[in-house]
């Protein structure tokens, strides 16, 4: 099993944010699950795929060629795979993955895992998506997220495809035992 990790290119300003970064790649890594991430070697990303590996965990990085350099590609990866575009390197990630999971993060780690999420809510894949919300960095997102239920934006149904959780392991857990709904996203009105 591979899970897909989407991070924070930097650490944040809290070392909790680290602190779960390590936790999270630790129980990949112990649990035998295969971490897919965005390649780098820096922030959050570099932390998780360093936790996995120092923990004898397999991972395979997914990075396009213009971000190779800026970002730092980390060359101590089971697999390092370059694609040409931000796209293709989605595509990838999706491809090799069972599972997803956002970590805090900025505007890249909430573009890809909302992709990720809107792939489930068309029935693209069926694959469960999580984010871990240390010491409450998702609360606000995840209060949105409940409004966007409440003006029948989205449906109870695939909001609850995201599930929230403050530890890594459950989190983990969670997923695994997670049933991805197949109804269609589509509002009726009678």
């Amino acid at each position: 099993m591979n899970l897909c990790v989407f991070a924070g290119s930097s650490l944040g300003c809290r070392t909790a944010y680290e602190k779960a970064a390590i936790a999270f790649g630790e129980a990949l890594a112990s649990r035998k699950i295969g971490l897919v991430y965005g390649g780098a070697s820096v922030g959050l990303m570099g932390v998780v795929a360093d936790a996995v590996l120092q923990n004898g965990g397999s991972v395979i990085g997914v990075i396009p060629q213009s971000l190779a350099d800026v970002e730092i590609a980390h060359a101590e990866l089971t697999e390092l795979k370059i694609v040409p575009s931000m796209h293709e390197r989605k595509a990838q990630m999706a491809e090799l993955s069972d599972a997803f999971v956002m970590l805090p993060g900025g505007i890249g780690s909430l573009e890809e895992s909302f992709e990720m999420w809107t792939w489930s809510q068309l029935g693209i894949h069926h694959k469960p998506i999580g984010l871990l919300n240390v010491d409450g960095f998702y609360d606000g997102l995840v209060s949105f997220l409940d409004h966007l239920v409440a003006e029948e934006f989205v449906k109870p149904i695939h909001r609850n495809i995201l599930l929230a959780d403050d530890e890594p392991e459950r989190l983990i857990d969670r997923l695994s035992t997670a049933e991805v709904p197949t109804e269609g996203k589509w509002w009726l009105r009678q």
